[in-house]
Parts: C-alpha cells; structure tokens; sequence
C-alpha cells in the first residue's frame, strides 16, 4: 500500500505498545488534536504465505471472509497463496468469501488440508489435539526445536506432513 504507518486502534490499552516500542506510537489525530490515536509501522514483507478456499490459474483467490489477507498480499513483494482447491474461474462475487486477484498473487498451490491444524470452517474443524502440541511445544527453545524438526525440517512436503499426521489428501501444484 506504500504508507509508512496506519491507525490501528485495536492495540489501545493493551502491553503491546510497551513490549513493541519501535513498532507502536500513540500519536496526536491529525485531524482531532483532542484525541490521541495509536499507528502501527507498516510493514512490507518480502514473502506472504496464507491458506485460501479457492484459486484459478491466472493467480486469482478467494479467501476466507474477516481476514487480513488482502491487506498482507497487497503489502507483500511476493504472494503464495495454499487453496483447498483450483477451479477454473474465481469469481470476485462469490459470497462465500473475498476474491483477491491476480495482480497480488505470484503463486497458486493446490493443498488440501493446508490450513492444518487449524480449520476451514464448512470444510473441516481445527485439530485441537495438534494445536495444544503446539502451545504446550512453544513453552521453551529446546521443545519448540523439538516440534519444528518433527513438523517442518524434517518433512519433505506437504504430503508428507498429511501422512505424517494421518491424514492423505492430494497435492498439487500451479504456479504462474
């Protein structure tokens, strides 16, 4: 989007602002000098990565509603979105969720179950029993080492970590 900074005033009241100084101000409203309003520095990864419903092949995605993955791809150098499924054509008026298109998606990959171990609601619920390994493996360095080798270096693909987890679903790729 290409602004240095924008208002966020979900963060008001909470330790964020004194655990992420560099990240956070509270500033004067330039436009109400009588309320004071807290920015957050934007930020403009090199690479997003995020699970949607559905992709087509020219790049365009639906995803799912109330998110901020609009905002992250349209921040992001590059885009690879992970889709439940490929279809010929998104349609930016499904209401089932919100299109994002094409001109900020570098990637479209085919990956069911990629949103594991959360879930896709109507699709299939979250793995609460691979989420608490999750929590309980972040406690320390050394256990969430431990869970990150088991989960991700030592996995060769996303098939594998289905297998690995009981789970064997398809994968496919499509990249523009």
């Amino acid at each position: 989007m290409g602004v240095p900074f924008t208002s966020t005033l979900g963060y008001a009241g909470t330790d964020i602002l004194e655990r992420r100084p560099d990240d956070f101000k509270i500033i004067e409203n330039p436009f109400d000098s009588q309320e004071r309003t807290v920015v957050a520095k934007a930020m403009n990864p090199d690479v997003a990565i995020f699970h949607g419903l559905k992709g087509d092949r020219l790049g365009n995605v639906l995803v799912q509603k109330h998110g901020e993955e609009l905002l992250l791809a349209q921040a992001s150098r590059r885009v690879i979105v992970t889709v439940e499924e490929i279809v010929n054509s998104v349609d930016f008026e499904d209401s089932d969720g919100w299109f994002i298109p094409a001109i900020h998606v570098s990637a479209v990959v085919h990956a069911s179950l990629g949103a594991h171990p959360t879930g896709v609601p109507g699709l299939y619920d979250a793995d609460e029993d691979r989420i608490n390994e999750y929590v309980k493996a972040s406690g320390t360095d050394e256990s969430f080492g431990k869970y990150l080798n088991r989960y991700v270096f030592e996995v060769g693909s996303h098939q594998q970590y289905l297998e690995l987890v009981g789970l064997r679903p398809e994968l496919e790729a499509v990249a523009r």
